[in-house]
């Protein structure tokens, strides 16, 4: 039997996979209490035939039993029911305008939380089981149909290399290190455009911003040791099992250095096969 558990931030695309795994097979079942997880997976291993493909959905909408849910997958995995967990991610950004647009309320927005606060606390809470997780699916960048295609590939069969998924995030220190990070890189030594009064109000993306971060030949000596890790890790986190990596940036304010350096590293892995990179500048809108 193939127990799935689904989970991650709200907002994340979590319904959408519910309804691409339904179209794969799977016997779903949304906000399940945590306390009758273990009594759930029981039936389903009892009635393999009716129930060999399953997905549970479970996230912080369970209240205060949903801090029990990585010992109720030790209870699960005790009756000999193995499972797999998918985690769904966003960039909070881009949380913040889903859910402008759609008009919801955050699940944890009470007791005077704003929407910015709310997420954060989520993310605190979802940090244990984010990091039990077997996939990782950062839903930042994908369109509906990208979200399909994704879940198609993990859960339909696929090569490990074609399911790998790389997200390079810039940032500014000032605004804090991304929570998702992996990995972290520190580019505040490289030449800052923010000095520049005509590209100030520029951004890392474009091509003057660009050739200023990288003259003088220090941001390039960079990526060449940049891209030689990468280069070297990505097969191995691959032959791993892992199938995702977020690979953060980091500059002062995240406007101008860091995103061309994002930029340059995303284009080097895409030049050397990897399929699906993304590239999420998280602060250089911010002043």
């Amino acid at each position: 039997m193939q127990f799935l558990i689904v989970t991650g931030m709200s907002g994340a695309g979590k319904s959408r996979t519910v309804a691409v795994l339904e179209d794969l097979g799977y016997y779903c079942v949304d906000n399940l209490p945590i306390t009758l997880l273990p009594k759930f997976a029981e039936i389903c291993l009892a009635a393999t035939e009716q129930y060999d493909k399953v997905a549970l959905v479970t996230d912080v909408r369970a209240g205060d039993s949903f801090k029990k849910l990585l010992s109720s997958l030790d209870s699960i995995r005790a009756i000999g029911c193995d499972y797999r967990i998918l985690f769904l991610d966003t960039a909070t950004p881009t949380l913040i305008n889903r859910y402008k647009e759609t008009r919801r309320k955050h699940p944890l927005m009470t007791d005077g939380l704003s929407l910015a606060d709310a997420i954060d606390k989520e993310r605190a809470l979802l940090e244990g089981v984010r990091g039990k997780a077997d996939y990782v699916v950062n839903t930042t960048k994908l369109t509906a149909a990208g979200l399909r295609e994704r879940i198609v590939r993990l859960f339909a069969g696929a090569a490990p290399d074609r399911i790998f998924e790389i997200l390079v995030e810039s940032f500014g220190f000032k605004h804090g290190i991304p929570t998702e990070a992996d990995l972290v890189f520190d580019v505040r030594f490289l030449p800052n455009p923010y000095y520049e009064i005509s590209l100030r109000d520029h951004n890392g993306t474009e091509q003057a911003v660009r050739d200023y971060v990288f003259q003088g030949g220090t941001a390039d000596a960079l990526m060449s040791h940049l891209n030689s890790l990468m280069d070297f890790l990505i097969p191995r986190y691959i032959s791993e099992g892992k199938t995702s990596i977020v690979v953060c940036i980091g500059c002062t304010g995240g406007r101008h250095r860091s995103v061309a350096i994002a930029e340059a590293l995303a284009e080097h892995m895409r030049a050397q096969g990897s399929r699906n990179v993304s590239v999420v500048h998280r602060d250089y809108h911010r002043v």
